[in-house]
């Protein structure tokens, strides 16, 4: 590669990295405030060419990365180094990086939208492959990233010395995930299209299909 070529794409890299200072704050804005109409903006946007995709948002993926690296920043700046990282008790001997544990935390949190679009699909009896499954899961990427972040947030406030701070973070929890849940339903309800109470019934199996995922895999970073 000639310098030209690493100049140009270094250009192109600042600009993409620094473009997320101002999109990153639209999209959890827009995802927050109407996070149905962005799941269904997530999939009409993957019928355009590559380049014309997510032009005035962050593509889902990337929003939930940035959302798990947020909150990953704000602990940081609370209360130091994870003590995953210290720990060589199972696989959290991998874990020995910041970088490790961002995609640790990432993976986790992707299960949600996986579970959600296998969720929906099996309720449409739809064929299990990799281009059906794309749509939901990049619409569940907008859902799940606030989700993230705010759960991220109430687990990390909830480790501060600060005394009063289960008197916040529990409600904060619980309301994300009630928000997060409600979305679901939404979603589900007009997606299948069916009524609210079945909808909200496979939102909450797919729910805990992720959380005990998850709670099968934590025994072996302990």
């Amino acid at each position: 590669m000639n310098p030209v070529q690493l100049f140009k794409q270094l250009d192109e890299l600042l600009y993409e990295v620094m473009s997320w200072v101002i999109f990153y704050p639209v999209t959890l804005w827009r995802a927050v405030r109407r996070p149905v109409t962005m799941m269904d903006y997530a999939e009409s946007e993957l019928k355009d060419r590559a380049d014309q995709q997510y032009t005035d948002v962050l593509g889902p993926p990337l929003f939930l990365l940035l959302s798990v690296l947020l909150a990953h920043g704000v602990e940081l700046a609370l209360i130091g180094d994870s003590p995953m990282i210290a720990d060589r008790h199972g696989l959290a001997i991998l874990i020995d990086s910041d970088t490790n544990l961002i995609i640790l935390r990432l993976i986790c949190f992707a299960i949600f939208p996986l579970t959600m679009a296998v969720a929906v699909l099996v309720a449409q009896r739809r064929k299990l492959d990799r281009d059906n499954l794309r749509r939901p899961f990049f619409a569940q990427c907008y859902a799940t990233a606030p989700f993230a972040l705010l759960f991220s947030l109430g687990a990390t406030l909830s480790t501060t010395a600060w005394t009063w701070m289960p008197l916040l973070v529990m409600p904060m929890i619980l309301a994300t995930i009630i928000w997060y849940l409600v979305v679901q339903t939404r979603w589900l309800a007009r997606r299948l299209p069916t009524r609210w109470w079945r909808a909200f019934g496979i939102a909450f199996v797919a729910y805990v299909a992720a959380l005990l995922a998850l709670i099968a895999i934590s025994p072996l970073f302990t």
